[in-house]
């Protein structure tokens, strides 16, 4: 890994301190624990970890760019879809993930442009350092909003209105698993016996894979998954590897429990069940981002790069429809921006300004190719008591491609 920047002295001493920490934890369990486990302390350990500590993490200068950083087109059109729920449900937006905040700001300003300045804009965030950066962004593009944006520590009891959610469900623990065409193993995480001097090699590993048979019930929802996917039963195709999303499912079925009267907007990039668990992506779908490389090692300094999986969208379906969410659509982030009014609000960015014109012509490309974000990323809504009419859904719906 050495053509990976190495991480300044700071950031490596709160890596190698959060990898301390999992040392103990690991042998305080035995010497296993399930990579959930690890990915949970890696993403989100109090001061640690990726999200919770102080690393720049989204934008030219982090280790990603999101969708609403690329342009504020992308917040226009999420907005115009929130604006046609908003008409018929109470209670304001809340974000889950705001990231810089720059979501939130896009929408926020497109909504006033749209006549809904009084709308409440709530946002579930834990770290403080996040709060802070969300907090100047929208003071710096839509001061005018500032006052009705209120932080919250916790998930609402009731939830009236419409959850949007950008770029969350990846980076939710997943467990792994293997199926060797007769067994399957859950794949854990051990300390690594005989690991190089991180003094010498700050991208020494202190941790490696270990596989250990799945329990009963792990054992039972792997296989279950395997087979609604359709996944072949040949020895063509083992060993298979990949992740089961339990918790991402989870996190669905609380928002959707809570939830009175109002829609839930995930975008993410993933698949229906039979792409997520397609015999040749024998590998899963783990991967890691770190200073705008992308890699597949999770266990490079914990705590300094994104760790991410997937999203079975089917699964994530599945879940809704055990709450008694009504499903509202699905489709590519390319349809959903296009059925959205996207074009409509490139055309109208003043052409006599040519770099400005030619930044956003450029960014509404990277999010509408296929080769781009347009056919990876994807979009699902949930609702209770609202119509199956939403905008972003009109042309290019694939929500029977979920069964």
């Amino acid at each position: 890994m050495n053509q990976l920047p190495k991480p300044e002295a700071e950031a490596l001493a709160v890596s190698r301190a959060l990898s301390r920490a999992l040392t103990q934890r690991i042998e305080h369990a035995g010497g296993w624990i399930g990579f959930d486990a690890f990915m949970g302390a890696a993403l989100y350990e109090p001061g640690f970890g990726y999200y919770t500590g102080n690393s720049r993490k989204f934008g030219r200068g982090g280790d990603f760019v999101t969708a609403p950083e690329l342009s504020p087109l992308f917040g226009a059109c999420v907005a115009a879809q929130c604006a046609q729920w908003l008409e018929v449900v109470p209670g304001g937006v809340l974000e889950f993930g705001a990231g810089t905040g720059m979501l939130a700001a896009h929408m926020l300003n497109e909504l006033a442009r749209l006549g809904i300045d009084d709308v409440a804009y709530r946002i579930v965030e834990l770290s403080a350092p996040l709060r802070a950066v969300q907090r100047h962004t929208i003071e710096t593009l839509a001061g005018h909003a500032l006052p009705r944006v209120r932080w919250l520590d916790e998930l609402p009891a009731r939830i009236d209105g419409v959850v949007i959610a950008n770029e969350v469900l990846d980076a939710i623990p997943v467990r792994r698993f293997v199926h060797d065409g007769t067994q399957v193993f859950e794949r854990g995480v051990a300390c690594r016996a005989g690991a190089p001097d991180a003094a010498d090699d700050p991208f020494a590993p202190a941790f490696g894979w270990a596989d250990r048979p799945a329990d009963p019930d792990f054992d039972a929802a792997v296989r279950a998954a395997l087979e609604r996917s359709g996944w072949p039963d040949d020895e063509r195709f083992v060993p298979y590897e990949s992740e089961l999303g339990e918790q991402a499912c989870a996190w669905v079925e609380t928002i959707g429990a809570r939830m009175g009267r109002g829609a839930l907007l995930l975008f993410d990039y993933g698949f229906p069940a039979r792409e997520f668990y397609h015999p040749q992506r024998s590998a899963g779908t783990l991967a890691c981002h770190y200073r705008h490389r992308v890699h597949f090692d999770p266990f490079l300094v914990p705590g300094l790069q994104d760790v991410t999986s997937h999203v079975d969208f089917s699964a994530i379906a599945a879940g809704a429809a055990r709450v008694g969410l009504a499903p509202l659509g699905y489709t590519s982030q390319a349809n959903f921006l296009l059925n959205a009014g996207l074009l409509d609000r490139l055309a109208q960015v003043p052409t006599d300004e040519s770099l400005a014109y030619a930044r956003q012509s450029q960014a509404v490309q990277v999010l509408v190719s296929e080769a781009e974000m347009g056919e990876l990323f994807k979009v699902i809504a949930f609702g209770r008591e609202v119509a199956d009419d939403a905008l972003g859904f009109s042309r290019g719906d694939r929500y029977d491609a979920l069964a």
